[in-house]
């Protein structure tokens, strides 16, 4: 067990968050942010699987076949897209549902703070994007919460953190529309 090191990768992680969250004005889902990892569902396994350069939920389902951690978690944090999930009305089956703003802006900090957690000095900007290109989830997230994910990783990519996080604060998070809209989303 790895103890030790699961507790400082999880708080160096939850601290960037933190510090990305106070730096666009997201106070309250900076202070809160994945304080399940800390719970012993979450933690006693991220403490077994361990690896120290990606998610030991990673590992839990490679060996169980599902990550019990997982499920905890992605049932408790509104910043994960698989929360929002429900019954869609007409089809009476289960389908993604779009974010709301604050979550998906948390979303975004989250996923560059797990880059810049995971990858250390090896960081670049283009990381978050990269990481969202190789990721199999467009069906389980909301058409349209992934074109502003994409939108503003792009943003990141190609401009830097100061303008991204400038334009989330001055325009995201003031409730401008940013994208075009889109009928089919």
């Amino acid at each position: 067990m790895n103890v030790w090191k699961h507790f400082k990768t999880i708080t160096k992680h939850k601290l960037l968050v933190m510090k990305q969250c106070f730096q666009v004005g997201l106070y309250r889902q900076g202070l809160t942010h994945d304080l399940s990892k800390y719970s012993p569902t979450e933690f006693w396994v991220g403490a077994k699987y361990y690896q120290g350069d990606h998610s030991p939920n990673v590992e839990e389902r490679n060996e169980r076949g599902y990550s019990l951690a997982w499920m905890h978690h992605k049932g408790r944090n509104k910043h994960h897209f698989e929360y929002w999930t429900d019954l869609i009305p007409g089809t009476r089956t289960y389908g993604p549902v779009q974010m709301p703003t604050r979550y998906l802006v948390e979303m975004c900090m989250d996923r560059i703070a797990a880059c810049k957690t995971y990858r250390g000095a090896a960081y670049t900007q283009a990381d978050p994007m990269n990481y969202l290109r190789r990721a199999k989830e467009t069906p389980l997230m909301h058409p349209r919460t992934r074109k502003k994910l994409e939108y503003i990783l792009t943003m990141l990519e190609e401009q830097g953190e100061e303008k991204t996080f400038r334009f989330i604060k001055e325009h995201v998070l003031q409730g401008e529309e940013f994208l075009p809209e889109d009928p089919q989303s």
